[in-house]
């Protein structure tokens, strides 16, 4: 499953789960370019090199295909699946699985991501894929994923979020909960304390926005 030629502009499937968790880091990552690693990302770094370094290999009737490279035209989306699942010969059944690090989740962030993978593989082949799964370092424990009508919607809605931050090129205020910034690498560029409490901060955005602060 080759890549698109025309991905110059689309927004890569771990994106997504950046702007679901918080659409300012997603704008400091994908925007302005900032990055900093720490211990949770390093760690989901290697875990995601391991992974893609595996060879692919058959048990019983089912293939298993590891760094699965996969776009959607329609939606601009691109990226890597980290385990394909295809059972049947023909292939009867696609079941996309997207490894993380830490633990499950209440929030839609990492389905979000797994769901635009479903999207991209029914896409390329026609097909339609009702679940996936994600599988969690940390738990050692696979949690199954209806690709149903609510996980689509929010999926879209992530898409259309990311598009309108990249088309603005501007980066949001800080509105996410403190708990999430904590185990956030990017806390010392965001600063997202200091622009909470300083209300120049509402001023610098009205003015980007093309409002009269006053």
């Amino acid at each position: 499953m080759a890549l698109s030629p025309d991905d110059s502009y689309s927004i890569s499937l771990s994106a997504l789960q950046h702007v679901a968790y918080c659409p300012r880091q997603f704008a400091l990552i994908h925007v302005e370019q900032a990055w900093e690693e720490n211990y949770f990302t390093a760690q989901g770094r290697v875990l995601h090199e391991r992974v893609d370094a595996g060879a692919p290999e058959q048990r019983g009737n089912v293939r298993y295909e590891r760094s699965v490279s996969v776009y959607s035209q329609t939606l601009g989306i691109t990226g890597k699946l980290d385990l394909l699942e295809i059972e049947g010969k023909p292939a009867e059944r696609f079941f996309p699985v997207e490894y993380k690090r830490g633990k499950l989740k209440v929030e839609d962030w990492d389905r979000i991501q797994l769901c635009a993978q479903a999207l991209c593989l029914e896409e390329m082949r026609g097909i339609e894929i009702s679940e996936g799964a994600l599988w969690y370092w940390q738990e050692r424990k696979r949690e199954r994923v209806l690709i149903d009508a609510r996980l689509r919607e929010v999926t879209l809605a992530a898409i259309d979020l990311a598009r309108e931050i990249l088309s603005s090129g501007k980066t949001p205020a800080p509105t996410t909960l403190k708990s999430r910034c904590k185990a956030c690498s990017l806390i010392d560029l965001c600063v997202p304390d200091a622009l909470r409490k300083d209300h120049s901060a509402h001023y610098v955005m009205q003015l980007f926005n093309g409002n009269d602060p006053l």
